[in-house]
Order: structure tokens, then C-alpha cells, then sequence
């Protein structure tokens, strides 16, 4: 499916803006994982690992495009993309697990090996929400490839100055997840057809991603024991 250059543009800035409010683990495995090298040599291991890193997430996330090809796949994928939208509003990050590397090699390893184990849910919602196109999602990654390098210590501090911006992450998640599911081929000519129906999918999907969230972060700060259980 042919995009227009609207649709082009606005579902590029998507996958971008998805690239940054989900790399916030990114930072954190990159600087833990090169805090113990020198100055000069930490440079090189945030360099080396981050571009190792964005060069298996454009693989995985190709991939990932052409498994959602599959049917009822694209169901599956906007469903667990419901459940990441969610987990990114409410979840604490436990990154302990993450060792500094001693040589330049032994963080670049790190950085790359963590970012796999932690990228799930950025190659599903970026697959998603590149809708079949495969360039989108490699110059969506080429895009996020300096702000995540170097200005995702500086995204962190906004996002703690700024929370509705996590919020807005998580309704266009939402909406991504929401497209994908009216977007199966079983029942997607059905959905175009009743397009009423369609958009209040996507405004329920949204609404209830956004509400749990809310919930869920006044049921924290009003039971912060039980919630550290």
C-alpha cells in the first residue's frame, strides 16, 4: 500500500516519537554499561554499542514487519502492544542485572546484548506502526540513532519534568495497537466499511490504555507497600 507524503511524514514522526519515549532503558543500559572505562574510551563503547545495537533492532524490527504479514499475527502483535502501552505508564525498571564492562569490547557487548533483551517492545511498536514499510522503520531508526546517543539523558529529564509526555506515548502506543487490530485482513475490509465503529475501537483502546495507567498510579501512591511487594 502506496502512502501519501502526508501519511508518509506523519507515520515517520510516529516511529520516531515511539524510538524516543521507549528509550529511556536505552540511556540507562548505555551509561552502566560504559561507567567503569575511561573518559576517551567511553565515547568509542557508547558509539560502537549503540550503532551495534540500532543495527539488530532494524533486523529484528524488518522481521518483525513481515511476521506481522501473517495472519491473525497483526491481532497478536497490537494486543501485546496494548499491554506494553500500559506496562510503560505503571512499570519500575529494575536494571541491576546490567554490569559495567571493564574494556571497551566487554561494553560494547553489553550494550548490545541488554538493548536485544530489553527491545522488545520498541520492534513491535515501531513494526506496527511502519504498517508494511520497511524504509519507514530503517529511517525512523537513522533518524533516533543521535537523539538516542546523545540525547536521551536530556528526553529522561523532560520526561521527569514533563509526565503527560509519557502519557501521549502511551495513547500513540494505544493507537498504534489499535490500528494493528482493525488492520488484520480478515476483518479489515469490514472495519473500512463501518468506519464509526472503527474509531471508536481506537478511542475505547486508548481511553482504557490511558485509564488503567491513571488507576494504576493512584492505587501506588495511595498502597506504596503493597506496591513494592
Amino acid at each position: 500500500m502506496d502512502l501519501t507524503p502526508f501519511e508518509f511524514l506523519t507515520t515517520l514522526l510516529s516511529i520516531v516519537f515511539i524510538d524516543l519515549i521507549l528509550a529511556g532503558d536505552n540511556a540507562i543500559v548505555i551509561g552502566m554499561a560504559a561507567k567503569r572505562l575511561p573518559k576517551e574510551t567511553q565515547k568509542k563503547a557508547i558509539l560502537y554499542g549503540t550503532f551495534g545495537a540500532i543495527l539488530l533492532r532494524i533486523v529484528a524490527t524488518v522481521l518483525v514487519v513481515y511476521l506481522l504479514q501473517i495472519p491473525w499475527l497483526l491481532v497478536a502483535g497490537g494486543v501485546i502492544l496494548l499491554w506494553i502501552a500500559y506496562k510503560l505508564l505503571v512499570q519500575e525498571e529494575d536494571h541491576e542485572n546490567i554490569k559495567a564492562g571493564s574494556t571497551l569490547w566487554a561494553s560494547v557487548w553489553t550494550i548490545i546484548v541488554a538493548d536485544a533483551a530489553m527491545g522488545l517492545d520498541n520492534v513491535i511498536a515501531v513494526a506496527g506502526a511502519a504498517q508494511g514499510h520497511t524504509l519507514l522503520v530503517i529511517i525512523g531508526l537513522i533518524i533516533s540513532i543521535p537523539i538516542v546517543v546523545w540525547g536521551s539523558t536530556l528526553f529522561i529529564k523532560l520526561l521527569s519534568k514533563f509526565p503527560w509526555i509519557i502519557y501521549a506515548g502511551s495513547a500513540v502506543l494505544a493507537y498504534t495497537a489499535s490500528k494493528m487490530i482493525t488492520h488484520e485482513p480478515a476483518w479489515k475490509t469490514w472495519f473500512e466499511e463501518n468506519q464509526v465503529v472503527k474509531w471508536l475501537v481506537i478511542a475505547i483502546a486508548v481511553v482504557a490504555v490511558l485509564g488503567a495507567g491513571l488507576w494504576t498510579n493512584e492505587w501506588k501512591k495511595k498502597h506504596p507497600q503493597a506496591a513494592h511487594e
